[in-house]
């Protein structure tokens, strides 16, 4: 079998998020860097292996596979003893919606291109980019918190074991620490994310600029 290779940018939450995945699962991977700010996702060699112009791209099981949280399905149906997801339908729902809740809406405006146009918008960029990013983070995970409110809730998102909704929360945290999203009204996401950050799968995966 091939070597798996990632390839990601180190602040990429997406990219963050299958570095965990990979950890949890004891895959054993090389990361290959893409520096956003470079451009360097939007050069052929990186569109060749995803047309979006987007990080991650994982070369796994001889695919080359992108989209972050289909990346991590993926590894749970390959690898079935994973618990990334639920056994049943319901929990496999409530794991899913609760990863889409931040991958799908708070990600998607707070992503490199979006929040680039709305710093050209502004006479004052840098304030812009930091306001939006403490509305938009704080207004999701305020709800996230409130998803959480359920009786099916335990140490983590889902249960007693961490699935695919703490790999989305972990990183969206740390964002919303990095821009001062206020995180006082929910106590129970940063309790959790907390127990998620002693687990070594995650404390390998965390952010670390390149040298």
């Amino acid at each position: 079998m091939s070597d798996t290779v990632l390839f990601d940018y180190w602040r990429s939450s997406a990219s963050y998020r299958v570095r965990i995945a990979l950890n949890l699962l004891d895959i054993p991977y090389r990361s290959v860097p893409i520096d956003l700010l470079a451009g360097q996702h939007k050069q052929p060699d990186h569109l060749a292996r995803n047309p979006q112009g987007l990080v991650p791209a994982l070369d796994i099981d001889g695919h080359m596979l992108t989209q972050s949280l289909a990346i991590i399905e993926y590894l749970s149906e390959t690898r079935p003893q994973s618990g990334l997801l639920p056994a049943d339908p319901l929990g496999r729902h409530r794991v899913r919606a609760l990863s889409y809740a931040i991958a799908m809406d708070i990600h998607p405006v707070c992503n490199l291109g979006v929040v680039f146009h709305v710093m050209q918008q502004s006479t004052d960029p840098e304030a812009a980019r930091a306001a939006w990013m403490r509305k938009f983070i704080g207004e999701g995970l305020a709800a996230f918190e409130k998803m959480l409110d359920n009786p099916l809730t335990g140490a983590f998102c889902h249960g007693e074991q961490p699935t695919m909704a703490d790999i989305c929360l972990v990183p969206q945290v740390y964002n919303a620490e990095r821009w001062g999203a206020d995180l006082s009204g929910c106590p129970r996401l940063v309790a959790i994310a907390e127990r998620c950050r002693k687990i070594p799968a995650f404390e390998a995966a965390q952010p670390t600029a390149p040298a």
